[in-house]
């Protein structure tokens, strides 16, 4: 004969008391209240698994903040999902990861992990730019929207109007960025598969077009309007220093006076301001330490070498040499990260080893077991080299318009 369980009342749960080792009452169908010696009280459901039939405990809640009565309406959900051969834990399961799909793994939420990530592995300026783009392009549609409910027409229509503007290059890079959280999105089981592969066939392609720059002839002209510009004397300095170190814009910028080795002449970009994630290291010509001897007075004392006009604690702006560039008449000629190209197209001119200009440019090799296998950065191979670009600049600036003239270094402006 079957045992009878005497259903419990919430007098007898009320006055049930802790003992040394946690017990249970019983109430029938399953449903236990367990008593632990902390004095707490929590709704058991114990069952057999459908599948292998092993007892198992779903836990339903506390008393008393859930009620016998809701305890019992619980107990009777689970035993009609146990009727249709499912399991009450895995069914919690699929609802708790249905709840996250739609409320926790939004677009937004998922975006900030994948950066999290992501920012680590490139520059601060770089990581700066993605995150604008998003804000500006992509939050505003769908930062609410599950990963799992986004398709390839959705972000397609979203994009549409970028193209219509004809911003080709920024439709491709957003196409990008999203193809990357979406993959994270379904490496961490947000979304069962990325539907975004393949979106960059419904826009047209950008055109590739060369970074504005001017022709090795064309730099005695540079040099004059640099000396005559009415720009600011940190501006002036940046320039030259951009145009003599051959770097990028954010790497010129953001230069610390620690970075700099005065006994050894080198200048030493930490990779985690690279592009490529690797330490740059520059010879440093007798030119580019005129340069900082005319900065020493403004910024010797700050951490920064080129430190902005209104927060004197933070570098200049990355864009600060390029929109000068602007008021001096290039534009559409020449941007700041043509001046690189200038360098460039000189030295490979005048005959110099491609090996040491592409690693005074900071290029990794095209060819990656080469770049895997050569490590040297040239450094001392390279300073004839840096001495020959900075001599040529000096010339070019006739008349000694550069800052860098070393018996004058007064600067106007």
């Amino acid at each position: 004969m079957a045992k009878v369980t005497t259903r419990l009342s919430d007098k007898e749960i009320k006055s049930a008391k802790p003992s040394e080792k946690e017990y249970n009452l019983f109430d029938g169908d399953g449903l236990r209240l367990r008593i632990k010696p902390n004095g707490s009280k929590n709704w058991i459901f114990n069952y057999y698994r459908p599948t292998s039939r092993k007892r198992a405990n779903l836990s339903l809640g506390k008393y008393p903040d859930l009620s016998l009565a809701n305890a019992r309406k619980a107990t009777l959900e689970a035993n009609e999902l146990l009727a249709q051969g499912i399991d009450p834990q895995e069914e919690r399961k699929r609802q708790q990861q249905e709840y996250k799909s739609v409320h926790q793994h939004t677009f937004s939420n998922v975006a900030k992990e994948w950066f999290e990530i992501k920012k680590d592995d490139i520059t601060p300026d770089y990581a700066v730019d993605i995150w604008r783009s998003l804000e500006l392009h992509i939050f505003p549609s769908i930062a609410k929207v599950p990963v799992s409910a986004i398709t390839a027409p959705q972000i397609i229509d979203l994009l549409k109007p970028i193209e219509a503007k004809g911003s080709l290059e920024t439709v491709k890079r957003l196409s990008q960025r999203l193809n990357e959280i979406m993959n994270f999105a379904t490496n961490c089981g947000f979304t069962q598969a990325n539907p975004l592969v393949g979106i960059k066939a419904a826009f047209k392609k950008p055109k590739k077009e060369n970074m504005a720059a001017l022709k090795p002839a064309e730099l005695p002209e540079l040099m004059g309007a640099i000396a005559n510009a009415s720009i600011k004397r940190t501006t002036r300095c940046l320039l030259e220093w951009q145009l003599h170190t051959m770097t990028r814009p954010s790497e010129a910028s953001g230069a610390m006076w620690k970075e700099i080795d005065m006994e050894s002449k080198v200048w030493t970009i930490p990779s985690e301001r690279m592009k490529k994630r690797r330490d740059q290291r520059i010879p440093l010509t007798d030119q580019m330490l005129a340069i900082l001897e005319v900065m020493k007075p403004i910024s010797g004392h700050r951490e920064f070498i080129f430190p902005s006009d209104r927060d004197p604690k933070k570098p200049c702006n990355s864009q600060t040499a390029n929109m000068a560039l602007k008021r001096m008449g290039f534009a559409g000629r020449l941007v700041s990260h043509g001046l690189r190209s200038l360098a460039s197209t000189t030295l490979n001119e005048q005959g110099f080893d491609r090996d040491l200009i592409e690693a005074a440019l900071a290029h990794v090799d095209d060819n990656q077991v080469r770049s895997a296998y050569n490590r040297t950065d040239y450094l001392e191979r390279r300073r004839p080299m840096m001495n020959w670009w900075s001599e040529h600049i000096l010339e070019a600036a006739t008349g000694c318009f550069s800052v860098t003239c070393i018996k004058k270094l007064s600067v106007v402006g």
